[in-house]
């Protein structure tokens, strides 16, 4: 029989239709075809992009020129304009309706020179620079008082981002706000009312309960847990978390690099072996800046929120319920997907 299953840190609902019964077998995805154009990530290419922001790379190497192993540019069609120095008008009003100037700023971060790989084929240490490079873009987004928030996200596969996006060189973007999304505020808002009820962190009563019950786990380290989410609104989700509470991705200790880059690969190789290099999103869940001149500052951020990050794969497609009523379904229940990664390979 389907149930209903609600989700304690954004509110959502997700139907578990585990009377469908679908297989990994089941699940099929289409593949991105061999580009034809040039690819402007490649080493050597480094023309064909923006000029670099940051870079990690090989001693003795120069700036927009090969030798790099991370490179992280400019977007060369941001979503939003960044503002670094310019003027700009906060907000306007046009009777109830709010407008802001698009501001902020959008950066790619280029995690390999090499064409066709990707996080689940790096080895370790190329994923701590990875990771690396991750932490050092949101500090230096911080450091604009102007952003509120940073969104950091990889889109890998065919459906998984926009669709003319078909150059397969692996690749995040980070994209800073001038506004906290309200899905982070909705999040912020439930775990600071669970804490001031219980004066817990959420998330750490969940991987407490998720340790308990096992049902759910992926695989964990001495650092990390990563397990099936309870209420997952699509098939074989993941979410990866640190053991030790800690409220903001960039507060982490470098000593943690190289479990969090084994999880993290992991997590992506068994989604590969299982179902066949499914197409993903990888979202980074982070606490908020929290520059002081803001409004928008919680208080207990610090204890309440804890950060993680989300692999939800791109399976199964919206469709009128869904879009209707904003519950999603899922033919997966998180207790069967997680047995199934459990027991897929590990090994590349």
């Amino acid at each position: 029989m389907s149930e209903l299953r609600r989700d304690p840190t954004l509110g959502y609902w997700t139907i578990m239709a585990s009377e469908r019964g679908w297989r990994p077998a089941e699940y099929t995805s289409k593949k991105i075809a061999e580009e034809q154009r040039e690819c402007p990530f490649c080493e050597g290419k480094e023309s064909m992009t923006t000029s670099e922001i940051f870079a990690i790379r090989k001693p003795g190497s120069q700036p927009n020129a090969p030798g790099w192993e991370v490179r992280s540019i400019m977007s060369k069609i941001p979503i939003l304009k960044d503002v670094t120095g310019g003027d700009w008008q906060e907000s306007m009003g046009h009777g109830v309706y709010d407008v802001r100037e698009g501001i902020g700023r959008h950066e790619v971060v280029v995690e390999t020179p090499q064409h066709h790989q990707d996080l689940d084929n790096f080895s370790l240490e190329h994923i701590q620079k990875v990771i690396k490079a991750y932490a050092e873009r949101i500090r230096a987004a911080e450091k604009n008082s102007t952003f509120e928030y940073a969104l950091l996200f990889k889109n890998h596969g065919l459906v998984s981002g926009a669709a003319r996006d078909v150059i397969r060189h692996s690749r995040s973007q980070l994209i800073a706000l001038p506004i906290i999304p309200k899905r982070i505020r909705e999040q912020l808002a439930m775990t600071k009312n669970y804490y001031e009820r219980r004066e817990r962190c959420l998330f750490c009563d969940i991987l407490r309960k998720e340790s308990t019950e096992g049902s759910r786990i992926v695989v964990q380290n001495d650092s990390f847990f990563a397990y099936c989410p309870f209420a997952s609104r699509s098939p074989f989700e993941i979410s990866i978390f640190p053991k030790k509470h800690t409220a903001d991705f960039t507060a982490m200790e470098e000593l943690l690099y190289p479990d969090l880059a084994w999880i993290l690969k992991q997590c992506l190789v068994r989604l590969r072996n299982l179902l066949d290099d499914p197409p993903y999103n990888l979202i980074l869940n982070t606490a908020p800046f929290r520059h002081k001149k803001q409004k928008t500052y919680w208080k207990t951020i610090e204890q309440d929120y804890h950060w993680s990050w989300q692999i939800t794969p791109r399976l199964t497609m919206n469709a009128g319920f869904e879009w209707g009523t904003g519950i999603h379904i899922n033919p997966t229940p998180p207790e069967e997907a997680a047995a199934l990664l459990r027991e897929a390979s590990g090994d590349e």
